[in-house]
């Protein structure tokens, strides 16, 4: 299992990315994928999960209107839209890979940090104001 996290660099507060996350040696159709955030000192931090097959979605409240999730499975890649940038929005973004979702569970429930067992080697992503 592999994933490439793209995307990132420096922008203006307000402004928009988008981040990308690739993944390979799996079918994510039935995965939970899951964008985390860190900054130095601060543990990892969810912002948001989505189920592989697109459907079924987390936000974490900080994000929350400002952030949207997607999937495409027939290339294997998430993404991250994320709008109306903030300083507080600097860190280095990792999108992780997740359990198989049983069906009666929703995204969130498996939107945990330790829920996760594969990562991407993490993408910056700097706001200046």
């Amino acid at each position: 299992v592999q994933l490439q996290a793209s995307g990132g660099g420096p922008v203006q507060a307000g402004g928009s990315v988008r981040l990308s996350c690739v993944g390979s040696g799996f079918t994510s159709d039935g995965y939970v994928i899951g964008w985390f955030r860190q900054v130095p000192g601060k543990e990892r931090e969810v912002v948001s999960c989505i189920r592989g097959s697109g459907r079924n979605t987390y936000y974490a409240d900080s994000v929350k209107g400002r952030v949207t999730i997607s999937a495409d499975s027939a290339k294997n890649t998430v993404y991250l839209q994320m709008n109306s940038l903030e300083v507080e929005d600097t860190a280095v973004y990792y999108c992780a890979l997740g359990p198989v979702i049983v069906a009666s569970y929703s995204v969130r429930h498996y939107c945990r940090r330790d829920e996760f067992d594969y990562w991407g080697q993490g993408t910056q992503v700097t706001v200046s104001s």
